[in-house]
């Protein structure tokens, strides 16, 4: 891990507090993987749909939004109706037109190509779940949410432009902790989770960069304030007992 060192750097500076021991211990542990896994291929499809509202919102025209629904329709099919499998999402994670912008926005390109990119990389990082999964004969039943991205989402401000740029932030918080989980568990797992943990360090730094990158562009403001308070609360919700154990979960109260 010490080449990625450098990378992590910048990442453990912007959290305000490392996952707790306690967390990686538990979460390290066999009988926890169908539950770190299982969350972990809806915590992927999530950030996709997240980066999919956000361009839906604020950045496409009418016709591309078209396109991103019947982007995303297998993969939600599957997670959420268990409609297809493995096969049917086989190579889906490209975009069959091209997203185009609004005329009127200003920032509506930049925030297109990087979510755009943004999620093809987390819906084949979804599929990437799936297929070590399928190859463990772990199966996908469905999976409850947990408190940590509602906790974070319940603090955004109700008016537009500052609504979009706490959901950019928010944003930025849930790559840089998903990218200090799996550094954490990484040494702890077997070979092939720990080769593909590592795979995924480097797109959701850059993923937290883009995500801030976003929101200080949007906004009118400085936004160090805003990161600060939004570092907190996620802090918070990472460092006290949460009785639902899950990828972006507390302090386990039963280990």
């Amino acid at each position: 891990m010490d080449e990625y060192a450098e990378l992590l750097a910048p990442i453990r500076q912007f959290l305000r507090c490392e996952t707790p021991d306690s967390w990686i211990h538990k979460a390290s542990l066999p009988e926890s993987l169908p539950i770190i896994l299982k969350d972990h291929l809806l915590c992927e499809l999530k950030a996709a749909q997240s980066a999919m509202f956000l361009i839906r919102k604020y950045a496409v025209d009418k016709e591309s939004t078209a396109v991103l629904l019947e982007w995303f329709k297998p993969y939600e099919s599957f997670a959420y109706d268990k409609i297809g499998d493995i096969h049917t999402l086989k190579n889906k994670n490209q975009v069959s037109k091209q997203i185009l912008a609004r005329k009127q926005s200003a920032y509506s390109q930049d925030l297109i190509d990087k979510m755009v990119l943004l999620i093809k990389e987390e819906l084949h990082h979804f599929y990437q779940v799936l297929e070590i999964m399928h190859q463990r004969d772990i199966p996908y039943d469905g999976i409850t949410a947990g408190r940590y991205a509602k906790g974070l989402f319940s603090h955004i401000s109700p008016h537009d432009p500052s609504t979009l740029v706490d959901k950019l932030i928010i944003g930025a918080y849930i790559e840089a902790r998903s990218c200090e989980r799996f550094a954490k568990l990484a040494p702890l797992l077997d070979e092939q989770l720990a080769n593909f943990y590592i795979s995924l360090l480097r797109s959701e730094a850059r993923h937290y960069q883009d995500y801030l990158h976003l929101a200080q562009l949007i906004s009118k403001n400085d936004i160090t304030e805003r990161v600060d308070y939004f570092g907190i609360i996620e802090a918070e919700l990472i460092s006290t007992p949460d009785s639902d154990f899950k990828f972006h979960s507390g302090v386990p109260v039963n280990i």
